[in-house]
């Protein structure tokens, strides 16, 4: 018997189909093809080949292998002329203290210098103790005869002094490398006698010393000046002393309705010795003071000003206790005139420099203990008296 069930044909794919597989064929070839293409562009491509327009970014670029050396020791050295980056230097509290080589030199302008020298700290406690320096500033012409005398002053005191020397731009001298004045010259302008560029080059000396923030007093002298007493014995009275010594006592002479007429009255002049002692404080005053720097600059017609602006500046911005009136430096004016006495190797003997470091009797301020005195240094001595210096100083002065 034949049987009943038939065999169904089978079914037919709808129409279209083969098309859509082989395009999904297709397009996974091409993608296969551009990965692979891809690749073998950056495996093969450097990126030197790449237009300047177009740069990669650092993090797309593939490093360059490390080189391996025949003996297997690792990538050789770099030569001495390859250039190395340093890691950028790090700033520490001693260099806010005192600039690299003390400030000496530098391209500043006074204006400049002024500004940033009368920069004060605000919090009164420094973080680490700073030992206390006197500044000795040298206001000289060039070359200084006495230096010997003063280098026997200064030796073993390092630390404790700091040396600033303000010559006549043309001056190109300069003493031994050995010595402590070598390299303390700093920048300088023309000067001239009984003239206010004289109180510029003082404050371009103050201005210098106080970028050293260990500097807390300051001594103006000049090439012809001598200490009277050890250097233990002037820096124990200048670090503790509660004053500013300079010079300043009432006069009539020189003032004239010029300074009346900008508010400097007759009761407030003054006249006084240039060579000052004073603390931070008052330095930092003289540097920053600009309104009366300009009236005693200004077209007065009136000569020798130095002798007034800063003794007159004790009343002015009203130093009062702050300043005693009078020099630690001693000068002898035995006859009206322009210039003071001055001393030869003739004139040196214990007898005149004891006298002086006294006050020959005229002065009762002394420092009280041991040593008793009146100046400390004294002006003016010429270049023939060092070596009777040099052999008093032992006995007389207590240093040499």
């Amino acid at each position: 018997m034949a049987s009943s069930s038939t065999a169904k044909p089978m079914e037919a794919l709808p129409s279209g189909s083969g098309s859509i597989l082989s395009n999904v064929v297709t397009v996974l070839l091409l993608l296969s093809l551009g990965f692979v293409f891809g690749m073998v562009y950056n495996a093969n491509f450097q990126e030197s080949y790449l237009t300047p327009f177009l740069q990669p970014l650092p993090s797309l670029l593939r490093p360059s292998p490390t080189p391996v050396v025949a003996s297997g020791v690792g990538p050789p050295s770099p030569s001495p002329t390859s250039s190395s980056q340093s890691p950028p230097a790090r700033m520490g509290f001693v260099d806010f203290l005192a600039p690299s080589g003390g400030g000496l030199t530098h391209n500043m302008t006074d204006e400049e210098l002024f500004w940033r020298a009368s920069m004060v700290p605000r919090v009164a406690r420094a973080p680490r103790r700073i030992v206390p320096k006197v500044a000795f500033l040298f206001l000289v012409t060039g070359d200084m005869p006495l230096r010997p005398l003063w280098e026997k002053f200064f030796a073993g005191h390092e630390g404790l002094y700091s040396i600033y020397v303000h010559a006549s731009p043309a001056y190109t001298g300069s003493p031994p490398a050995d010595s402590v004045f070598y390299g303390r010259m700093i920048p300088s302008q023309n000067t001239s006698w009984g003239n206010m560029n004289l109180v510029d080059a003082e404050r371009r000396l103050l201005g210098t010393a106080l970028l050293d923030l260990g500097n807390a007093r300051f001594a103006l002298l000049s090439e012809t000046c001598i200490p009277l007493l050890s250097f233990p014995a002037a820096y124990a009275f200048l670090i503790g002393a509660n004053a500013s010594f300079i010079d300043s006592f009432p006069t009539r002479a020189r003032h004239a309705p010029f300074f009346l007429r900008r508010n400097i009255s007759r009761a407030q002049w003054r006249k006084g010795s240039q060579w000052f002692e004073m603390d931070r404080e008052l330095a930092i005053d003289v540097v920053a003071e600009e309104r009366y720097m300009a009236v005693f600059r200004g077209d007065h017609g009136i000569a020798n000003m130095l002798e007034h602006y800063m003794p007159t500046l004790v009343t002015l911005l009203g130093w009062g206790v702050r300043a005693a009136n009078r020099t630690l430096t001693y000068t002898d004016w035995p006859r009206p005139g322009p210039h003071p006495a001055s001393y030869d190797v003739r004139d040196v003997t214990p007898e005149l420099l004891g006298g002086m470091r006294r006050g020959n009797g005229e002065c009762g301020y002394g420092a009280g203990g041991a040593v008793e005195f009146c100046f400390m240094f004294a002006r003016k001595f010429s270049g023939d008296a060092l070596g009777k210096l040099l052999e008093l100083a032992p006995k007389v002065m207590g240093f040499g």
